[in-house]
């Protein structure tokens, strides 16, 4: 719609109303939050559920300022299996900021709200931090193999943190998200991992491993989605100023072997080795799914590539 307008324009409008959404909505966040902390179980459900239709409504705002300085083309394929009121374990590549809010746009109000687990530092993220906090986000500490053998009374704990906040997924569906490359793909990182797959690096089954631990048998469906941007990995910037004219996302509901349910990735070796397995296995086919599309939507690095040989 204001694609005559230059992308410094549109991006300085975007964030404005990106920042100008984000502080509305969190007032109105914060405010419901206080009466949740009276000890009133109706009333705390009654608080998180007005609490997410928040959370949905400040992602239909952000989808609709994506549409006002751009004019993407999102092709997505899989959403007629969602259903708003289930439990899902959600996973997806990971190339860019952008992926989040492109999540969010595609997924809001067709499945439950993507909630993260976190690092327990990101509590204090301005504004952002008290939000993910008055939402039930996850907050996780973890504890490295080091710090373990110096206290290792505190073996096991990083656990129960993900069981207690999980504790409060039982009355409202959810959909409990993980990237599992646990950070965004780079050449750099690309190589310096020595990643055996082409388009992904190597995936990180421990996080999900505890969710499934922790919620029992209430997450039987994995939904994978793949994401490509044909006209190559945009920056948060590019999404702004309404610069990523393709989205190409493809969501696949898998189930969980029911055998995952409930097990102890830390202490069953045998467990361990299976679950590794099943999720190298997830990977090569979304490496592969990965290949077709680039050989479909060739991003200008594989324009490049194609033109060298």
């Amino acid at each position: 719609m204001l694609s005559f307008l230059p992308a410094f324009v549109r991006g300085t409008i975007a964030t404005l109303l990106l920042a100008l959404n984000t502080l509305c909505c969190a007032s109105l966040l914060f405010g419901v939050a206080l009466f949740k902390l009276i000890p009133i179980s109706s009333l705390k459900k009654l608080c998180t559920l007005i609490m997410i239709e928040i959370a949905e409504f400040w992602m239909y705002c952000n989808s609709g300022w994506m549409k006002l300085v751009g004019s993407t083309h999102w092709e997505v394929e899989g959403l007629n299996q969602l259903d708003y009121r289930g439990w899902y374990l959600v996973t997806s590549n990971h190339q860019s900021w952008v992926d989040i809010l492109a999540l969010q746009h595609v997924l809001n109000r067709r499945m439950p709200m993507l909630k993260f687990f976190l690092k327990q530092e990101l509590i204090w993220v301005p504004v952002i931090g008290l939000c993910w906090w008055a939402l039930d986000f996850p907050f996780m500490k973890r504890y490295t193999k080091a710090y373990l053998e110096k206290y290792p009374e505190k073996a096991g704990q990083d656990l129960e943190t993900t069981r207690k906040a999980c504790e409060k997924f039982k009355t409202t569906p959810v959909a409990v998200f993980n990237f599992l490359e646990g950070t965004r793909l780079t050449p750099a990182k690309h190589a310096q991992q020595q990643s055996p797959f082409k388009y992904l690096l190597k995936p990180k089954s421990g996080g999900i491993a505890f969710v499934l631990d922790a919620m029992g048998t209430q997450l039987r469906s994995l939904l994978d989605i793949t994401i490509h941007y044909p006209n190559g990995n945009p920056s948060f910037w590019d999404l702004l100023s309404g610069q990523v004219p393709h989205v190409v996302m493809h969501c696949e509901l898998k189930p969980i072997p029911s055998e995952f349910l409930g097990k102890n990735y830390q202490q069953d070796a045998e467990f361990r080795a299976e679950f590794q397995a099943w999720v190298s296995q997830l990977w090569l086919d979304k490496d592969a799914h990965l290949a077709r599309l680039h050989a479909q939507y060739p991003t200008p690095t594989d324009r490049a590539r194609q033109n060298s040989s």
